[in-house]
């Protein structure tokens, strides 16, 4: 079996090492029972240190893949080991085992090693992306923002501050989106070409207004809370509340982000809160909740998803 490592990936020689062997034994390259290279053999040449071989070896007969044949050497083992039973170790498992079937069949066809992969990376390239990602400095109010995002769209959604979001790993497979506020600083940051769909926003959403509307002409004079763990969510929540006709000292501000935040909250007649720190509640409260992101925008995204669904 020929292996290959590369040393300008932040992958580590050892995983690359264990986890070409499992491909050569679930793509049938390395048979049942075939004897493997000795650790200092394999250090020799690849060019890497005896320990780094001999842990890769350890890691894979713990695993059920090989077998130390004592004064004989190393062996890929009779039968494979099973399967997890759940979990991510079971999904990597499973895919494994796919991408092992794969390599078996395209070597069956006479398809060389250089080719397969030339294939993989032109079809990995043209692959439609699989997530989102927020880009925000502010990882409370990426939070939020990922929170709502969550309600609204079907595929999965991750975050970064904008100096991570250059990282090609990260911009994999993903669709990068940012608030308008940081949308330029973004761009520079971004790779030349690289798409940003900028989210719309609103500052006091629609619904927010009317529920305000119909709560404060009969309870004017309640203790109301403001509850967040994002510091503007509170300023921008009293400073409209006391707009709207609220006296300061009915307002009691909790900052989430703080031991023993939700203490008073339930003496509140209501609790103005963002969509996160709405689930943290006490049960109890009665939320009115600020959703940051307009509804336009959310269409807009879900648009964005059905295209490229439709490429797939």
């Amino acid at each position: 079996m020929r292996l290959w490592l590369n040393r300008t990936v932040e992958v580590s020689l050892r995983e690359q090492l264990t986890t070409q062997i499992r491909l050569g034994i679930l793509s049938r390259e390395l048979a049942p029972g075939e004897r493997l290279p000795s650790t200092r053999e394999l250090a020799r040449r690849h060019g890497i240190h005896a320990n780094t071989a001999s842990a890769a070896y350890r890691e894979l007969e713990a695993a059920g893949w090989l077998e130390f044949r004592h004064g004989s050497g190393v062996y890929v083992r009779a039968t494979r080991p099973a399967a997890p039973p759940a979990g991510e170790g079971a999904m990597e498992f499973a895919v494994d085992a796919l991408i092992g079937e794969f390599m078996a069949r395209a070597r069956k066809l006479g398809a060389s090693p250089a080719m397969v992969h030339a294939r993989l990376r032109r079809f990995e390239q043209m692959e439609p992306p699989a997530r989102w990602l927020i880009i925000e400095p502010d990882p409370e109010l990426r939070r939020i923002v990922i929170a709502e995002l969550q309600q609204a769209v079907a595929l999965p959604i991750s975050g970064c501050p904008p100096d991570e979001c250059g990282v090609a790993a990260l911009l994999d497979g993903a669709m990068p989106a940012v608030l308008p506020s940081k949308a330029a600083a973004v761009r520079k940051l971004l790779p030349v070409g690289r798409q940003l769909t900028v989210l719309a926003v609103h500052p006091v959403a629609p619904d927010l207004q009317a529920h305000l509307q119909r709560y404060l002409p009969e309870h004017a004079g309640d203790l109301v809370g403001i509850a967040s763990r994002w510091q503007e969510f509170q300023i921008v929540a009293k400073v409209m509340l006391i707009a709207a006709g609220l006296s300061p000292a009915s307002l009691l501000v909790c900052d989430a982000t703080k031991p023993g935040w939700k203490r008073g909250l339930t003496e509140c007649s209501a609790v103005v809160c963002d969509a996160v720190t709405a689930e943290e509640l006490p049960r109890s409260c009665f939320p009115i909740v600020f959703r940051l992101l307009d509804e336009a925008s959310l269409v807009r995204l879900r648009e964005i998803e059905a295209t490229s669904i439709r490429r797939q």
